[in-house]
């Protein structure tokens, strides 16, 4: 059935900014022409006045005892005489004038009216004209105003009923969204692929929740929060969001930027309100996304200026979290990326009680993210899940989801009818290295030279035991890349120094392959060099791996600090350092190709011919690598 109910116009802010603008004018004129009548004015002194009057121009007065002045309307025939010029007709011209008393007046009017100067008559205005006075003095800013707080009202609307006619007053209400426990569609640890330290954590607190009672009869307390820490896209909000679905309690969610405002105030009166909701929903989960927003170190920035705002919501949020005042059955759950520079006091047991580290996913975690992402995808017999778990390392879960949905869209691209393996690599690709120039115009030198850069790459890797074992390397524009090579590294916790200088040589191997081999070096190696140097300053400063400054660390963990925490002879001496430590691992990059000049002479003609190639290319030149069993695998 057809609704015949008419259109009503959208509402557009442009017109009432048009309305506003007409009716101010309107009273700006009204208010500076309201005295003249529709006539011309003229000021004049008392003497003037009388002047006229002795001469029998006025035909009437009017006097205003409130504001102590009188209009002397001026008789048609005299109008040229006062004002010089010709009025419109229908116009009424007066003289206006400050009266020095109304007695003196009285009694100069009686003399000119008994000397036959004055025949007119006399009125007096004792009505409200100071009323009319300061309505045409604040009327247009009041309505101003008015205006100003309806448009506030509109505009002001947030989670907290901000679009009502009182929204602009709800300004310190709490933004949080409330998702209530009888919700559909609840998040649970099933939908978290991997992640199964984080879950057993956050496992607790769910039974915190679902059975209080077990553990208060103990003499135990319910935790009052828990802090995730992680890198961007690792799984945060969703794994909170799973905690409120397992315990089956409310969840307010809200992101710490909420808090901010430009009102004085309105953070710390935010965090009351969050709170007080909270309390009357009892049991329930709270949770603030990106907290550092708010629950920066106090004190910190103080030269620079502090934040008198923001400190005061993150007292106010301490205040709440472990005050006075008891927050029986409120959790509250916060995630951030960078927990360094949030407030000790934020951190202290009793407030967040613990700290749950949400890491990036190793392979067999990747594995299982996979699998959730590729359910809803029409995938043909060549998608190997082990295959594309080894192909992402340092994915995060979002990254993986966003690998899924780019291979589909190239599978659709390409008419395909399902999602293929080489629609998976592409999308890797493309979200690695950009997307792919092939109509970028290059000379036969610049093809060659870059050929001879990546193969410089791919030799040494292949070469060297702890480099990462090449997978396919290009010579096709990617991005802002002329070439790129794409690695497995292996996945481990800790890394030694001869693991790092053997990935340093094989980052160097580019330009140590043009150097040798044309005799020039070109710009083409700027990224490299970029990894390389601070690879050798962070081995040096920070890791302890000099050889003149060992088992020294000189990392400083201080937001805004312009001081460095070493004297000058320390850095020059980490400076000579740094140089000799990537002048060795290039003269040693020079020294392999050297020995295996041939090899690499084939591997570069062949990716100016393919312009692609893979590792069982590299097998083939330079034969399979002694050292790991880990080339089966990516030949696999």
């Amino acid at each position: 059935m057809e609704n015949n109910k008419p259109k009503m116009p959208k509402f557009n802010l442009t017109w009432l900014y048009f309305i506003i603008a007409i009716i101010l004018g309107f009273l700006v004129i009204n208010s500076g022409g309201q005295g003249l009548n529709g006539g011309s004015s003229k000021e004049a002194t008392y003497s003037q006045f009388k002047n006229y009057v002795e001469q029998g121009y006025a035909s009437r007065i009017l006097v205003k005892k409130e504001e102590g002045i009188l209009r002397m309307y001026v008789k048609a025939e005299h109008i040229r005489d006062i004002f010089n010029t010709q009025i419109e007709k229908g116009k009424l011209p007066y003289v206006e004038t400050a009266i020095p008393s109304t007695d003196k007046l009285e009694d100069f009017i009686q003399s000119q009216q008994d000397q036959g100067h004055f025949d007119g008559e006399i009125t007096y205005d004792n009505g409200n004209s100071g009323w009319t006075h300061l309505f045409w003095s604040f009327g247009p800013l009041i309505f101003i105003v008015l205006m100003w707080f309806f448009i506030m009202s509109r505009m002001g609307g947030g989670g907290s009923g901000g679009g009502g006619p009182m929204g602009i007053f709800n300004v310190g209400k709490s933004r949080a969204k409330l998702v209530e426990k009888d919700r559909p569609n609840k998040v649970t640890f099933q939908d978290v692929a991997g992640q199964a330290g984080a879950k057993q954590e956050v496992q607790e607190i769910v039974e915190f929740l679902k059975n209080p009672k077990r553990y208060t009869d103990l003499g135990g307390k319910i935790p009052k929060g828990a802090l995730l820490v992680g890198p961007p896209g690792t799984g945060k909000t969703l794994l909170a969001k799973a905690v409120a679905g397992e315990a089956d309690v409310p969840f307010f969610s809200m992101s710490g930027s909420d808090f901010v405002e430009m009102f004085v105030g309105v953070g710390a009166s935010r965090v009351r309100d969050l709170f007080r909701q909270a309390k009357e929903k009892s049991p329930c989960i709270i949770f603030i996304d990106e907290i550092d927003a708010v629950g920066r170190a106090r004190g910190r920035n103080s030269a620079m200026g502090g934040n008198d705002e923001r400190e005061s919501t993150l007292n106010q949020l301490l205040t709440e979290m472990d005050g006075f005042g008891t927050n029986s059955g409120v959790i509250i759950l916060a995630a951030t990326n960078r927990a360094d520079v949030l407030d000790k006091a934020l951190l202290r047991a009793g407030r967040f009680d613990r700290q749950i580290h949400v890491d990036l996913p190793d392979v067999n975690e990747r594995k299982e993210i996979f699998q959730v992402h590729l359910k809803p995808l029409k995938l043909d017999d060549t998608v190997d899940v082990d295959f594309l778990s080894r192909q992402t390392p340092g994915f995060s879960g979002a990254d993986i989801a966003n690998v899924c949905n780019e291979a589909a869209l190239i599978a659709a691209r390409n008419d395909k009818k399902a999602v293929s393996k080489d629609d998976f690599l592409s999308a890797v690709d493309r979200i690695i290295g950009g997307l792919e120039k092939k109509t970028k115009v290059m000379t036969a030198e610049e093809k060659n030279t870059i050929a001879l850069h990546e193969a410089g790459h791919a030799s040494i890797s292949w070469l060297l035991q702890y480099a990462s074992p090449l997978v396919k390397v290009t010579i096709v524009p990617r991005g802002r890349a002329l070439g790129a090579a794409w690695y497995l590294p292996e996945e481990r916790q800790i890394t030694t120094r001869e693991q790092m200088l053997d990935e340093m040589c094989a980052t160097l191997g580019g330009r140590a392959a043009e150097e040798l081999i044309t005799g020039h070096i070109s710009s083409g190696a700027m990224n490299d060099l970029e990894r390389v140097t601070k690879q050798a300053y962070g081995m040096v400063a920070y890791m302890g791996m000099g050889e003149k400054l060992p088992n020294l660390c000189y990392y400083n963990n201080e937001e805004y600090s312009f001081q460095r925490p070493y004297s000058e002879s320390t850095a020059q001496i980490i400076d000579e350092e740094v140089k000799q430590m990537i002048a060795a691992q290039y003269e040693r990059a020079k020294t392999i190709l050297n020995e295996h000049k041939e090899e690499h002479a084939q591997l570069a003609q062949l990716l100016v011919e393919r312009e692609v190639i893979f590792a069982e290319d590299v097998e083939r030149i330079f034969g399979p690598r002694p050292w790991t069993s880990r080339t089966e695998e990516i030949l696999s």
